[in-house]
């Protein structure tokens, strides 16, 4: 099924930095008609605010607070479309003494928060004709890397979920859209050393885009990205998007 952001209202956590800054602005060049900038400090989306005016409205959500995002549930009742993009990282390998920390902290916010913005926000996308919800998931939720284990260890289950979530939702009419970036010029990505084979945020923006004009349920938007969709490709097909049934 094709859909068009165009005259949408679209919410997006982690809005003023990163990918979610690069999805905000590309969302509203292809005709958004406003954007929640969903943010944990509501001055962080100023540039946002001064950039795009009235059709970026700053929002409070911590995807570590189920109440803020409850509140933003109830404050921003006409969106259409939430791009759940904030996420945490911690460089841990399975044997590091804060490995069980790390994996806490990155479930909370990877996974428990997903969770959160999908029973907030589903009963809201229902009432608006069913939309888009889409996650930020990485190749790390598909290949594991040493280093930084316990993140590729909640975004797999953040992957299992948005699974989930496809077809549950697909009941009330709302598509949802995995997204699998490799590495991306954000300060996440330098912070995890990556910068020298980054690729830029826009890539996803545009991504997305294409996922839901095309009707795709995967989004593989970068060089690394793309060659690892190429070879799960037929996974993809004819198990994790072929609505088999448990049993």
């Amino acid at each position: 099924m094709s859909y068009d952001i165009a005259g949408k209202v679209v919410l997006i956590t982690g809005a003023n930095r990163g990918i979610g800054r690069a999805i905000a602005d590309s969302f509203i060049d292809h005709g958004a008609a406003k954007v929640y900038a969903a943010v944990r400090t509501l001055d962080s989306a100023a540039p946002l605010v001064e950039k795009h005016g009235d059709k970026i409205v700053p929002i409070r959500i911590d995807l570590s607070d189920a109440e803020s995002i409850r509140s933003a549930a109830a404050a921003a009742r006409d969106t259409e479309v939430v791009i759940n993009n904030a996420g945490v990282l911690a460089t841990s390998s399975p044997l590091a003494e804060d490995a069980f920390e790390s994996l806490a902290y990155e479930m909370d916010v990877n996974v428990y928060g997903l969770m959160r913005m999908a029973q907030a926000f589903a009963p809201v996308l229902k009432a608006n004709g069913g939309g888009v919800f889409a996650q930020l998931n990485s190749v790390a939720s598909m290949k594991s890397f040493p280093d930084f284990s316990t993140y590729c260890a909640s975004k797999a289950a953040a992957y299992s979920m948005t699974q989930a979530l496809r077809e549950t939702l697909a009941e009330q009419g709302t598509v949802v859209v995995s997204v699998h970036p490799g590495p991306i010029a954000t300060d996440m990505g330098d912070s995890a050393g990556l910068t020298e084979i980054a690729e830029p945020a826009s890539l996803v923006a545009d991504g997305i885009i294409a996922a839901l004009r095309d009707g795709d349920f995967h989004v593989f938007p970068d060089s690394m990205a793309k060659q690892l969709g190429s070879a799960y490709a037929g996974f993809a097909q004819n198990v994790v998007e072929a609505n088999a049934q448990e049993g």
